[in-house]
């Protein structure tokens, strides 16, 4: 009742969805006091809505925490390769890898480090999930394009 662009239905989800369009995310409120932010593009984007939230819930006479510690738990990064990659050669030749195409069009990849999963498509785009860091996106990328490269002089 208090936020604008907010919407409670316990029987769909157990939190209430806000959602912001500057930034243009989705805040996550949970009875535990718990909030995730979804949608950011980068962890000050994820910051300005959640102080936001912070403001309006206080200014409604809220107590809330002024300077809630807050943890990027999952990043997603995109990348183009620049190459279409066999992926037949790929799921055979390094461990770590699933191909089912006709379950799902692309590679999934389980590095270890950094702990992420990568889908990788036949097209040579790229989805990174469960990213820590921009490091981390940056470091598996590489991983990546090491790894296709050597099946590729094989």
């Amino acid at each position: 009742m208090i936020l604008e662009n907010a919407e409670y239905e316990p029987e769909q989800f157990p939190g209430l969805v806000c959602r912001l369009s500057v930034p243009k995310v989705a805040l996550l409120i949970f009875r535990s006091g718990k909030v995730n932010c979804t949608g950011a593009k980068s962890k000050e984007e994820a910051e300005i809505a959640i102080k936001k939230i912070i403001k309006e819930l206080k200014d409604a006479g809220i107590d809330v925490i002024e300077n809630p510690e807050i943890k990027i738990q999952n990043m997603v990064a995109t990348a183009d390769l620049g190459i279409e990659p066999n992926l037949d050669d790929i799921a055979l030749m390094v461990e770590g890898t699933e191909y089912e195409p006709e379950q799902f069009p692309g590679l999934v990849y389980r590095l270890d480090d950094p702990k992420v999963v990568v889908l990788i498509f036949g097209s040579g785009k790229v989805v990174i999930t469960g990213l820590k860091s921009e490091e981390d996106a940056k470091r598996a990328l590489k991983k990546i394009l090491d790894t296709i490269k050597e099946v590729q002089e094989l």
